[in-house]
């Protein structure tokens, strides 16, 4: 991704293992893109991974046994769950 189309850029400098310059420069090459990029790709990874968002992932959570469920109990467990909340009868999906 080519980030400088989406935000205005900050310089700033960090130390990188020589080790790790090497495997990015050889990468770039072969990838056809500057060291700058694979950098900022990995500053945009660690930034995501990292993040703390405001919401959880998941907003509903499910009762369950405390073991794991095989697929068929799962499906059963959600669709129940989804007639609860929206009042369905026990008819299937149109």
């Amino acid at each position: 991704m080519d980030y400088r189309w989406y935000m205005s850029m900050k310089r700033t400098n960090v130390y990188a293992d020589p080790e790790d310059l090497a495997i990015i420069k050889e990468a770039a090459k072969r990838r056809g893109i500057s060291e700058a990029e694979i950098i900022r790709q990995g500053i945009h990874l660690a930034a995501m991974a990292n993040r703390v968002w405001d919401e959880p992932l998941f907003s509903r959570t499910f009762e369950g046994p405390g073991r794991t469920l095989p697929r068929s109990e799962v499906r059963d467990t959600v669709a129940e769950a989804v007639r609860r909340e929206t009042g369905s009868g026990s008819g299937s999906a149109a």
